[in-house]
């Protein structure tokens, strides 16, 4: 397992912002992986049961279990366990994997508790989600995909402390890849049985994907020269428990009252709004997952040893900044200008119809408002993370939340459920806004990171090439205009690549280094 460390002591020199650089490729790379194989799974979802029922089903299915999840345990990750774990990376004295023990030993007790409760509840569950009034024919196998999906949750919630003791290490590829595991055994149990037992062959991969990654977890683990022991208590989980106080506040209002309240509103506009808008998450995902996510993760292990040091802090936040800048702006362009023929290429085959991609679209493109608010955001989250304060993200996210809400109620009637991609897009440009007037009141202001420089940088030269993605379709779309795959490949393709040269050039020539630098990292990693 290749293992990329990043210094911590000295504010970003050349050859730190490559360590950043190589390991923010790994993640990257890991999540690219794992995107395309997550639009694989959706793929084959959309082919064999189109925006059906059978669709809505497994989803309102496996909101439970990752919602309890995200609710329970996948914040521990960001915001209290690599901070908490950073501190013990050393190892010294064995206290690493005695914490690790104790955490590993709680989380199986309370989590095969959990599981048998939702086993035996699961009617009551799914009730909550959805109304048996608005849509019947959702409710029966929901209950009963539910009770395949639940045990995931178990694994899941091991895997979520396995990797975050590896990021804490700065070992980032088995965690990177571990998603793309998981996706990879969804797409192969649901192309398998499909034929055989239907959706049920969907909720069957989700929950062997939840025992793949947690098993590749644990074999990164066995060279970290530790090992389990029975053991209950450390007094390390104490600072755990009181950072992830306020996290568990916001991720209770987000899965008790966000998650219920946005797909009782999608139901409430008729069949197939969850599919519309769980595909275009997907697809907005894939460039948040690729630029955002793998930058955060990176940054945090050695944010969270700086913060002692204010000037090395906010140096390496800039670097941060500067590179989810020059990398997500001209993703969030070019997905708005190329939406509909990528979603036409990924999911118009079998039952997906040509209403269903302009829907998709359409969802996409309002979702893609708020991707560079939303990008910016997690890093500045995960830099209050590091500061172990989880109070202040906590706050804002429930002002967000009330944004969120009331701009989804107000738009409801006009827009139907393009009102919630609104709303979203909302959500993150207040969470964001809140979040950097806040960092920078406690830290001091970024000057001297060029960040503004770097935006303008960024705007100016995909918007340029935007219209040129534009132009470009509108040429390859009358040259290629049967609607066959090979074709649509070709006009996603040519468009997206052709006007994604050209974005590198033109900040090349601007003088961006960022993007030079990551370009050159991903290139080297391939020789």
């Amino acid at each position: 397992m290749s293992v990329t460390s990043i210094p911590a002591e000295d504010p970003p020199s050349s050859e730190q912002t490559h360590a950043v650089a190589r390991a923010t490729a790994v993640v990257a790379l890991g999540n690219i992986s794992s995107r395309v194989l997550g639009l694989a799974r959706e793929v084959i979802l959309s082919n064999l049961f189109g925006a059906s029922a059978a669709v809505d089903a497994f989803k309102v299915a496996i909101i439970v279990p990752r919602g309890l999840y995200d609710l329970l345990i996948g914040g521990h990750v960001n915001s209290a366990l690599v901070p908490v774990l950073s501190d013990y990376a050393d190892n010294k004295d064995g206290q690493l994997w005695q914490l690790l023990s104790a955490l590993l030993n709680l989380i199986v007790i309370i989590m095969a508790t959990l599981v048998i409760i939702i086993e035996l509840s699961a009617t009551q569950i799914i009730l909550l989600v959805a109304d048996d009034e608005t849509a019947p024919a959702v409710i029966d196998e929901a209950i009963r995909l539910l009770r395949i999906t639940s045990p995931a949750l178990f694994f899941l919630s091991l895997f979520a402390v396995m990797s975050s003791l590896l990021y804490a290490m700065r070992r980032f590829t088995l965690p990177a890849f571990a998603a793309s595991a998981f996706n990879l055994t969804i797409v192969i149990v649901t192309a398998a049985f499909a034929s055989q037992i239907g959706i049920t062959a969907a909720a069957v991969g989700w929950l062997l994907g939840a025992v793949v990654q947690m098993a590749l977890q644990w074999i990164g683990l066995r060279g970290t020269g530790g090992h389990w022991r029975l053991i209950f208590w450390h007094p390390a989980i104490k600072t755990v428990v009181l950072l992830y106080i306020p996290v568990m506040f916001s991720l209770t209002i987000d899965v008790l009252i966000n998650r219920l309240f946005s797909y009782n509103l999608a139901l409430s506009t008729g069949e197939g709004s969850i599919s519309y808008m769980d595909w275009a998450t997907t697809l907005m995902q894939f460039p948040q997952g690729l630029v955002a996510t793998a930058i955060s993760i990176v940054v945090l292990p050695t944010l969270s040893r700086q913060v002692a040091q204010l000037e090395n802090f906010k140096s390496t936040l800039g670097l941060g900044l500067r590179l989810t800048l020059a990398l997500i702006i001209p993703a969030a362009v070019g997905l708005m200008v190329l939406a509909t023929p990528i979603v036409a290429l990924i999911f118009e085959h079998g039952e997906f119809t040509v209403y269903d991609t302009a829907h998709t679209s359409l969802a996409l493109r309002l979702y893609l408002i708020g991707l560079p608010f939303a990008a910016i955001d997690l890093l500045l989250v995960f830099a209050f993370y590091a500061r172990q304060d989880t109070v202040t993200p906590a706050v804002i996210g429930l002002l967000s939340l009330v944004a969120y809400m009331v701009t989804a109620l107000y738009l409801l009637p006009y827009y139907s459920f393009f009102a919630l991609m609104i709303a979203d897009s909302v959500k993150h440009l207040i969470h964001a806004s809140v979040s950097a007037w806040l960092l920078m009141r406690r830290i001091g202001w970024l000057r001297g990171q060029q960040i503004i420089q770097t935006a303008m940088q960024a705007v100016l030269a995909s918007a340029i090439m935007g219209v040129i993605a534009a132009l470009l379709l509108v040429v390859l779309r009358s040259t290629f205009s049967d609607h066959t795959l090979l074709n649509e490949l070709i006009i996603v393709v040519g468009a997206g690549g052709i006007s994604g040269i050209l974005y590198f050039a033109i900040v090349n020539w601007l003088g961006l280094a960022e993007i030079r630098l990551f370009v050159e990292t991903i290139r080297q990693r391939f020789q």
